[in-house]
């Protein structure tokens, strides 16, 4: 019979966590987890020997299968608790911090790297924030313990194999279709193949957990509306995945690793920040089951390229009578992918500031050559709206001051860049939502951004079901 004590949808980071807190607090209760993908052995992206994306279905090898995005990111655990979501203003600071410091020695004892990038330094960091505060900027201090994407699948690889010697139930290949809520109580979830192959099953559990990562944002804002499941928009990320030389960055990636820079420029004075910083690092495509092609980075322990990349994103705030950040975001991603055939777009700064496309001949004698070969030159102030692009421009200019060189001509900045975490699933300290046995985390919820914060509050929620099953 398929009866479980806990269900979990999405085998990212905070259901993987969710898992593993549970069994460690409370031995012997049944534990199912649904995964659309594979597990991580067997998740391949064929771009290593096409050189290019082919939009694999049923879907991105890159987002999807057993630790989600993680296993093929960069792998960057930031060690605090101002970085990472809203998380900590749900539970407080210190406990955040506490749930993070906990949950990095788990990391360890699955074989993370014991090094910590950022610390120390601190003349070095000193110079760097007083050239932050000149410009306007905050600069943000959070130790970064890194994984490395080829690192990072073997950690995940452990950490799958543990859960299935445990007596953890895992649905490689299947998707929630919807959950049973019943008199306001959630019983369960049906499930059915992401294969096309007819298989539907009812799996019933005392408590459904459900994090789905930021793929499944849309999803999960769709059945909150479906359910009536309190909740209410958030904010939006939108932005670009800006690349250059590793000379550039040197200062800030020997001392820091990851700057994590954060403004409200003028006019619009919109927050705009730098995030997932790669040193050495290489600009990736995912793609999301509508069709959508995003850019990401990641960063390899061994392979480095010569360039570095990182994030600038725009947070976007809509109010009344607005209410679809998300779909905002995908319009933006969408017209994008139409000026590039489907692909992302690349577009060197000088030529923005120009008012000019980039063609393919000029990247190939520009000092920055691009990391990922398969971008289409263009123009992406075509499909960037005019405040985004504005916050980008003048974020850059005042990043320039901190790093030298950061605003210059041949800086290639790809689009688009998207975070979808804009819902925000209302929760109580326990992680309760408004339907009872029912409980929201990670990316997906909105609470969180990134591994870590991620992998904490799947702790929390460990611990609070190891109380009351």
């Amino acid at each position: 019979m398929n009866q479980y004590d806990v269900l979990i949808i999405g085998a990212g980071p905070a259901g993987i966590f969710t898992a593993l807190e549970l069994l460690r607090k409370n031995e012997g209760k049944r534990i199912a987890i649904v995964e659309k993908g594979q597990p991580v052995e067997k998740r391949r992206c064929p771009k290593a020997k096409t050189k290019e994306c082919v939009n694999c279905k049923p879907y991105c090898h890159i987002t999807t299968g057993f630790s989600g995005a993680g296993a093929f990111s960069d792998g960057k655990l930031s060690l605090s608790y101002e970085v990472g979501g809203d998380f900590p203003s749900l539970v407080g600071e210190d406990f955040a911090q506490e749930l993070i410091n906990y949950t990095d020695t788990i990391y360890l004892e699955f074989g993370a790297d014991t090094h910590v990038e950022g610390l120390g330094h601190e003349k070095e960091v000193k110079e760097i924030r007083k050239r932050a505060i000149q410009a306007g900027l905050k600069l943000v201090d959070c130790p970064i313990r890194h994984l490395g994407t080829e690192k990072a699948q073997q950690l995940y690889f452990d950490i799958e194999q543990f859960l299935l010697k445990a007596g953890v139930e895992i649905y490689f290949g299947y998707v929630c279709q919807d959950v049973i809520v019943e008199d306001n109580v959630c019983k369960g979830a049906v499930i059915e193949t992401s294969t096309g192959h007819t298989d539907t099953r009812t799996l019933y559990a005392r408590h459904v957990v459900v994090a789905t990562g930021r793929k499944g944002a849309d999803w999960l804002e769709k059945l909150c509306e479906q359910h009536d499941i309190a909740h209410q928009p958030g904010t939006v990320d939108i932005g670009v995945r800006v690349e250059v030389r590793n000379e550039i960055m040197e200062d800030v990636n020997e001392v820091l690793y990851e700057s994590k820079l954060i403004g409200y420029p003028m006019p619009f004075k919109n927050k705009v920040r730098t995030f997932c910083q790669n040193p050495g690092g290489f600009v990736s495509q995912e793609n999301y089951d509508n069709d959508l092609a995003v850019v990401n980075g990641h960063s390899y322990k061994d392979l480095k390229s010569k360039n570095t990349n990182l994030a600038i994103l725009c947070s976007h705030n809509f109010t009344y009578p607005f209410n679809q950040p998300i779909a905002y975001a995908q319009k933006v991603g969408e017209l994008t992918n139409m000026l590039a055939n489907g692909r992302l777009l690349v577009q060197r700064y000088g030529d923005i500031l120009s008012g000019k496309r980039t063609w393919e001949k000029e990247l190939t004698f520009s000092n920055v050559r691009p990391t990922l070969p398969d971008a289409v030159a263009g123009d992406i102030t075509a499909a960037m709206p005019y405040r985004a692009m504005l916050n980008i421009i003048n974020f850059i200019q005042a990043v320039d001051h901190v790093v030298p060189g950061f605003a210059g001509n041949e800086t290639l900045l790809y689009s688009p860049e998207l975070k979808f975490y804009s819902n925000r699933v209302k929760m109580d300290q326990d992680l309760n939502t408004s339907i009872q046995g029912l409980h929201c985390l990670g990316d997906s919820s909105g609470w969180t951004r990134g591994l870590m914060m991620a992998s904490a509050m799947g702790v929390l929620m460990g611990r609070k079901l190891a109380d009351i099953l």
